[in-house]
């Protein structure tokens, strides 16, 4: 499982790539968004001091079937729209990767969030592309919450350490302090804590590349 952060370059053409890119300091959020065959609806949030600008935009825009302003207060406004062009949304669809929202979209580029399988990613990057899509990863990293990482009794164990204070820096709680309280002999606990810190540490760093930007010390 990988936790990845993707900033995806709106193609020239589409509505909310054209309008967020002509008012780059808009602030767009998809807070909820449904795509169909061959149409996409959602509810999207703009911020801006040119909303009046925005909205007639918008209506104006080609790849736009319908809009509705639901509520418009000072800078903020809240549409529900039916678009012809959900091209990232069925990119996402396609690849078959949950969607997380609210998706921030600003100057042409919208901010995925992602917890996925590394297959699912690659069929997410390649649909993308052949939405001509650009992307750029962000980050990327292993996620070590797993069900399956651990056993009942191994999270059972990392969470008393945790709770105490065993991993505070500096330690609240030592060792000899944590065996007693949870009625363990020393050694048979700084072995099995050893090897559940192993278990975290090496699924969290699976797939990880340091860059040399990444400096150790």
């Amino acid at each position: 499982m990988a936790l990845a952060k993707l900033i995806v370059d709106l193609p020239s053409g589409t509505w909310i790539g054209e309008v967020s890119a002509a008012h780059p300091d808009a602030v767009f959020r998809v807070l909820a968004a449904v795509p169909a065959d061959e149409t996409g609806v959602g509810l999207l949030e703009i911020t801006s001091g040119e909303l009046s600008a925005i909205l007639a935009a918008i209506k104006d825009h080609e790849g736009i079937d319908v809009v509705e302003v639901l509520q418009a207060t000072g800078n903020e406004a809240l549409v529900q729209f039916e678009t012809s062009q959900p091209f990232l949304l069925m990119a996402v669809r396609n690849s078959m990767v949950p969607l997380e929202l609210p998706l921030r979209i600003a100057a042409g580029r919208a901010n995925l969030e992602l917890t996925v399988a590394h297959g699912r990613l690659s069929e997410l990057t390649a649909q993308l592309e052949s939405f001509g899509m650009s992307y750029e990863v962000e980050s990327l990293r292993q996620s070590p919450a797993s069900a399956d990482l651990l056993s009942e009794k191994q999270r059972a164990l990392l969470v008393a350490a945790v709770d105490r204070g065993y991993y505070d820096t500096p330690r609240t709680c030592t060792l000899t302090e944590l065996a007693e309280g949870l009625g363990l002999a020393k050694s048979m606990l700084s072995e099995r804590l050893h090897r559940v810190e192993g278990t975290v540490m090496k699924e969290f760093a699976t797939g990880v590349e340091v860059t040399g930007s990444d400096s150790i010390a």
